[in-house]
Formats: structure tokens, C-alpha cells, sequence
């Protein structure tokens, strides 16, 4: 499972209109504090780390093995379906669901090599992720890639990135035409949230997690191609 260290900045580009501002905010504050009581100070200057952290991007070792999709964020699977038709794919499909909560990196991450032949926004309602109807009445964000994992028989694959109660912020620079690497950065979702990925041809794949299982988004290998 060691593939390539992807280089990394200790904060997240995705996200910097929010933790820019913040960062900014936290040291003026804490700058004016400090002149009050020391004290003051010191609970700024925690405050504004807690809020950096939420926007961490650490460095992932991506798997190189051939054939395998990797989960495209850190968090809980909360579902593994197997779908008789899924209108987007024209078919059968499997879908696996992860629960971001504000403890994980929100960092979303390709399952594999591929293009990007479709990415659309779609407004909706702010329901808690963890909710089973999350998937279809919330805001989202779904990318369509035409995946790459072998030669004579190129896939596709969806990820969905979906908006929570307390999550309101989807951010996907990513457009139709990028290429993506398994494992590279393509966007995130500001605080807890849900991705899902879905996969044609259910019975293709060997699913290799399970339902509450944690995994860690471009790292964990989440199926394998039979």
C-alpha cells in the first residue's frame, strides 16, 4: 500500500477564503488581547489553531497497485448499496456512502485515475448527512469521471460531494476536462458533511470495507476490480 507522498501545504488551497480571514482575524484579536490580559489571549490564539485545523491537509501515501478505487475522504461508511439501476450509470451500480464529522480532514480526493466528463452543481436542502435522504434532497456536487483502470475496459466513475446541517460550503475548482491522479486533491466541503462513490457493474467489484469502518480519503483502498 505505499505509493507516492503527494507534497502537501499544512492548510488547505481549497479553503483558503475561509481560513485566511480567520487566521487574520485570530492574531489581531490576539494582538489586542494581549495588551488586556494574557489569559484572553492565550483562548484566542486556541480558538483560531482549533479553527486551522478543521482545514488541514496532511500528506497521504496513495496505493499504487493496479485496479483499486480509494476512498475520497476521511470519515465513517455509513453505506454500502447495491443499486438495481442508478439513472446516471443507465444500470445496475454500488454505491458507498462516508460521514464527514468536523473532527475529520474535509479534504476530497479522486478514487482513481481518470477525466472529469461532467462536474454539476446541484442546489438542495441542508439535512444531517448522516441522514439516509442526505443524498437526495441535499445541495451536492457530483463529478463524473471516466476512470482509467485498464486499457480495454475504462469505467466510470461518481463521486458526490454533499452538503450537512452544519456543512453549507461545497468548494470544486475541479471542471470538465481535468484529469485527475487516484488520490489527488480535486475539492472539499467546509465542516461535517457526506461523499459518496458510485461505481457501475455492482458485481464487478470486491468491496474492501465495511459499514462503520474509518477510512482516510485517498489512502484507504475501498474496491478492487475482480
Amino acid at each position: 500500500m505505499n505509493g507516492k507522498k503527494l507534497s502537501w501545504f499544512p492548510l488547505s488551497i481549497f479553503g483558503w477564503r475561509y481560513w485566511l480571514p480567520m487566521l487574520i482575524t485570530g492574531a489581531l484579536l490576539t494582538g489586542m488581547l494581549w495588551f488586556v490580559t494574557p489569559l484572553l489571549a492565550g483562548l484566542m490564539v486556541l480558538v483560531t489553531l482549533a479553527c486551522m485545523l478543521f482545514f488541514r491537509d496532511p500528506p497521504r501515501n496513495i496505493p499504487d497497485q493496479p485496479g483499486l478505487m480509494v476512498s475520497p475522504a476521511d470519515g465513517k461508511i455509513v453505506e454500502i448499496t447495491r443499486l438495481e439501476h442508478y439513472e446516471a450509470l443507465s444500470g445496475p451500480a454500488l454505491r458507498i456512502g462516508i460521514f464527514l464529522s468536523v473532527l475529520d480532514v474535509h479534504i476530497n480526493r479522486s478514487p482513481c485515475d481518470g477525466v472529469v466528463v461532467l462536474a454539476h452543481f446541484e442546489p438542495g436542502e441542508f439535512l444531517d448527512a448522516r441522514n439516509p435522504q442526505a443524498g437526495i434532497r441535499n445541495q451536492s456536487n457530483t463529478l463524473i469521471l471516466k476512470a482509467q483502470l485498464a486499457e480495454d475496459h475504462p469505467p466510470v466513475a461518481i463521486v458526490r460531494q454533499i452538503v450537512g446541517a452544519i456543512a453549507r460550503r461545497i468548494i470544486c475548482p475541479t471542471v470538465a476536462g481535468a484529469q485527475l491522479k487516484r488520490g489527488e486533491r480535486f475539492g472539499m466541503i467546509a465542516f461535517g458533511s457526506r461523499t459518496e462513490l458510485i461505481v457501475p457493474e455492482a458485481d464487478t467489484w470486491e468491496c474492501l470495507v465495511q459499514t462503520g469502518q474509518q477510512v482516510k480519503g485517498g489512502t484507504t483502498a475501498v474496491l478492487r476490480k475482480h
